[in-house]
């Protein structure tokens, strides 16, 4: 079996992966648990997460550039500040964007079918996109561009429909006054949408010339992202206010009221969510590959397929794990978190980032000190149930490596 991967894609089909973990993350499903928290003041929330994701972006494109490889933070983190914050960083992005992805499973199916039919479609497109990922990293890209493409087109659509509708923002929601503890906690989960850069590092074994190509896709596709939100951000809080926003699962189908564009926001939040989970199966799969080649996963999920040129066992066994959350989770935990894991991924990042030797170094030393900060500020004020599940996630994934290190001292080879 080949040990390696391919370097098929260019900046365009990495910008498209980018954006297909983007669009689909927070339009159609942060929203509402930020607006929950941040109330009338959802736009800081919105610009504040926007600043932290940039720091990180930079963070992470200067990593990517001197560690093109696949696993992202993984490898960056065990690279520059050992193994075990390497460790830590790849399992939350792990397990914590699982969770993101059945997030994005879920979201899917409660805009595509019916109530009673939202696991079980959960479930088909979960084991629908692994199989697209499963043959390929270009057909992976290929179905992102096809995906990104419609979903923005149809968002154009869905905003001008609001805006030209007969819901002129009189009946707007105010919302309550959050304090910067609401402000900061809903940062924290509006930044769960802007993660998805993270995908195009962890795809950087198969990026052609990545010191260029990553930082490049990486910056265009977050500053595309940053302003779609901003202007449904927007037309959101004029037509529904920030309590009406909090008060709704699905805020763009309640902006539109009886308008003939209803349906075309169902197609574009199916279509988006399923674009955000076929990213995120990529990303996870090539992390838990990479973490497998040093033996921090089970190492049989280092394997790469011989004709697809996939990390196809780690794939197949995100899909499971992805199939596990659907069954016993909702939305809300899950978007809470994945916040924690990525906070902590990124919070790694940014250390790296600011160990660097000066001639590796991109951006300045402060830009990584100020990416570090945010995420710190921003795991502490999660909402309670999201820290006290991230913490038990991280302490499973410390014990699971005592026990392994342990085992491994004394003479037994893990497969």
């Amino acid at each position: 079996m080949s040990s390696g991967l391919q370097r098929r894609l260019g900046t365009h089909d990495a910008v498209m992966i980018g954006l297909g973990s983007m669009v689909g993350a927070g339009l159609f499903s942060a929203f509402t648990p930020a607006a929950a928290s941040a109330g009338s003041a959802l736009l800081v929330s919105l610009f504040l997460a926007a600043a932290l994701a940039y720091a990180n972006a930079r963070s992470s494109a200067q990593l990517a550039a001197r560690y093109p490889t696949s696993g992202g933070t993984y490898a960056y983190g065990r690279e520059v500040l050992g193994p075990w914050p390497g460790f830590i960083a790849g399992w939350g992005f792990v397990v914590g964007k699982t969770a993101s992805a059945a997030a994005m499973a879920l979201t899917f199916a409660t805009y595509a079918v019916p109530e009673s039919w939202v696991k079980p479609a959960a479930v088909a497109a979960v084991a629908l996109l692994v199989g697209v990922n499963y043959m390929g990293v270009t057909r992976t890209a290929a179905a992102a561009r096809l995906i990104v493409t419609s979903v923005l087109a149809l968002l154009a659509i869905v905003v001008i429909a609001i805006l030209g509708g007969t819901q002129d923002g009189s009946t707007a929601v105010a919302g309550g006054n959050p304090g910067l503890l609401g402000i900061l906690q809903g940062a924290g989960l509006l930044f769960f949408a802007f993660a998805g850069y993270a995908r195009i590092a962890t795809l950087g074994e198969e990026v052609r010339d990545p010191a260029k190509t990553i930082p490049r896709a990486i910056g265009l596709s977050l500053a595309i992202v940053v302003a779609l939100y901003a202007i449904v951000a927007l037309v959101l809080l004029h037509s529904l206010g920030a309590g009406g926003i909090a008060g709704t699962s699905k805020p763009l189908a309640a902006a539109l009221g009886q308008s003939w564009a209803l349906p075309l926001v169902q197609v574009a939040a199916a279509l988006a969510s399923l674009g955000a989970l076929l990213a995120l199966v990529a990303g996870i799969g090539r992390t838990a590959m990479a973490m497998a080649r040093e033996h921090d996963l089970p190492h049989a999920l280092a394997a790469v397929h011989p004709r697809f040129s996939t990390p196809h066992r780690a794939e197949l066994t995100v899909g499971v794990a992805i199939v596990v959350l659907i069954l016993f989770f909702d939305l809300t935990t899950a978007i809470g978190f994945s916040s924690f894991g990525v906070l902590v991924y990124y919070l790694i990042a940014n250390l790296s980032a600011v160990r660097q030797p000066a001639g590796e170094r991109q951006s300045p030393r402060w830009v990584g000190i100020a990416g570090a900060i945010g995420c710190t500020v921003l795991v502490a004020t999660l909402p309670t149930n999201a820290v006290i599940g991230g913490l038990i996630m991280f302490a499973a994934g410390v014990c699971y490596r005592f026990v392994r290190l342990s085992i491994q001292r004394r003479g037994i080879t893990l497969r």
